[in-house]
């Protein structure tokens, strides 16, 4: 994986297109140790800097259904 300073943004392939998605650009991980999540909707919006070990957890408790479905 090739790492930058400018968030290289995504939406997982498992979106269904409904409206209800974010993007995450994983490039940061390594440099900044962080990961960014946005709304797709809403691209020039507020980001969040997730911690590494942060997103790993979120996307570990989704895995596993602890939020539920929604």
């Amino acid at each position: 994986m090739t790492t930058t300073d400018t968030p290289r943004w995504f939406t997982s392939s498992y979106s269904n297109n409904g409206g209800n998605c974010v993007e995450v650009a994983v490039n940061l991980t390594a440099t900044h140790g962080m990961v960014p999540v946005r709304d797709s909707k809403n691209t020039t919006g507020p980001v969040l800097n997730l911690p590494n070990g942060a997103f790993s957890t979120f996307v570990a408790g989704i895995k596993s259904g602890r939020f539920g479905a929604f």
